[in-house]
């Protein structure tokens, strides 16, 4: 029988995937966690959105895996965990695209918070936030780092920039595995209740890189997509680890191996 995906917010539904928690939540769902986050106000919370890129980094590297199981919640911005969330008898729909949770957060609530936006090339932050002003969103603050490590005082420098802001929502679009890492690691640094990890949404909303068609996306067809925009930049993710993902997946379903 299939588990039904009701606004319980206590029940954070999760299932395990090569050793990761992820959480069987669709986008409304992630909402509606951010909002109690948000009005409760008791710590720093961070969401991270992945799919079969984040999980098969997790195998590489085991102190991303602990990344990840630490996040407050790790939801499938992927079809592949969309249909391994049903294997395990969660009735999903549709996965948390982090640009489209990022939208609808903004579209139907954005004017209510206080937004800071996050990472990105020079420029796009600001430009993601110009887009945003459609839905009469709220920014208190844009910051792009550079692509170097960032020094001492420049970390300093940019945590006091977002702590002056005091948003209710910090949006980082660093790719992963960085965002996930950097969202870790600031978790007991920030006074921000929300920190939500959207990866390619600032390039998307910033017009720098086209989203690939809804029919593609809803069948698992996105990484064909993006594969062709940005060979270089991403051939490692689709041509190794995706492949990778598929045969330690095709192990732990068949119960020949288990990861932990």
């Amino acid at each position: 029988m299939s588990t039904t995906v009701v606004r319980d917010v206590g029940t954070p539904y999760p299932f395990s995937v090569l050793g990761v928690q992820v959480n069987a939540l669709e986008t409304v769902n992630v909402t509606w966690e951010m909002e109690r986050w948000i009005a409760k106000r008791d710590r720093c919370h961070f969401v991270a959105c992945t799919g079969m890129h984040g999980i098969a980094e997790a195998q590489l590297d085991p102190s991303f895996k602990e990344v990840l199981n630490s996040a407050d919640l790790v939801v499938a911005d992927g079809m592949p965990l969309v249909w391994l969330a049903r294997r395990h008898g969660f009735d999903l729909r549709r996965r948390v695209y982090g640009p489209r949770l990022l939208e609808k957060f903004c579209c139907n609530s954005g004017h209510f918070y206080r937004h800071y936006f996050y990472g990105g090339a020079p420029g796009v932050a600001e430009r993601v936030s110009a887009y945003m002003e459609r839905y009469n969103v709220r920014t208190v603050g844009t910051y792009s780092p550079p692509f170097r490590p960032l020094t001492e005082q420049e970390k300093v420098e940019a945590d006091r920039r977002i702590e002056d802001a005091a948003p209710d929502v910090l949006w980082v679009g660093l790719s992963t595995p960085k965002q996930e890492r950097w969202m870790y690691e600031h978790r007991s640094r920030l006074p921000v209740p929300v920190m939500v990890g959207v990866g390619a949404a600032f390039d998307f909303f910033s017009g720098r890189v086209k989203q690939a068609p809804p029919w593609m996306q809803e069948n698992g067809l996105e990484c064909v997509y993006r594969l062709i925009q940005e060979p270089r930049r991403l051939w490692r993710r689709y041509l190794v680890l995706g492949p990778m993902f598929a045969w330690n997946v095709s192990l732990e379903l068949l119960g020949l191996r288990k990861y932990e």
